[in-house]
């Protein structure tokens, strides 16, 4: 009987959140359901399925959440998913002394930290990692993770796929707390 998943496994497929590139490092190994004839990963849907049900449950006890994307393929999908949960978001460039400067004018002290790619988002994992606050991070085949401590397996280079995960995980979050979700992964730049 196949797994149940959270959502059809097509709408995970039409978003492309499976599809990893040709360069795999040893952190993302485990992840890789298999390896296309041209070389390209394919990542483990039922997987990151239930990390994004463990993501939104850890979420929704938080009460300050930072998302950081620099790439502007998660430009949309990170500003409306602070928006929705009550957080904030970095895009663009991230100011360092951001985390770890009070004097700062745009200091910030989040209770987690969610990255959409872990080779762009560096200052902010350095930052981080020195104030102790938790990073979940979407990695895709080539990301390194010794840093992350929830890692969500997925393209993170698609723009539909940001979009749907953390759609999904906004959905979910807002769920667990009992409260109405009309919003539809278009409203997080999904096109």
């Amino acid at each position: 009987m196949p797994e149940k998943l959270l959502v059809p496994r097509e709408k995970y497929l039409t978003a492309g959140v499976y599809i990893g590139m040709t360069s795999r490092t040893a952190d993302m190994k485990r992840f890789i359901y298999k390896v296309r004839s041209n070389g390209l990963a394919v990542m483990n849907v039922g997987m990151l399925d239930k990390r994004i049900s463990f993501t939104a449950n850890f979420l929704s006890t938080k009460k300050s959440i930072l998302i950081v994307s620099r790439k502007e393929n998660g430009h949309d999908a990170a500003k409306k998913f602070a928006e929705v949960v009550g957080g904030k978001a970095i895009v663009n460039r991230f100011m360092p002394g951001s985390l770890t400067n009070p004097t700062y004018k745009n200091f910030f002290e989040p209770d987690v930290l969610i990255i959409v790619d872990p080779s762009v988002d560096k200052q902010a994992i350095k930052e981080a990692i020195q104030m102790r606050i938790p990073i979940i991070g979407l990695a895709d085949t080539f990301n390194e993770t010794s840093f992350l401590d929830i890692i969500l397996p997925c393209n993170n280079k698609g723009k539909k796929s940001v979009a749907f995960v953390l759609w999904l995980i906004a959905k979910l979050m807002k769920e667990k707390n009992g409260e109405e979700f009309s919003l539809q992964p278009e409203d997080f730049g999904y096109i």
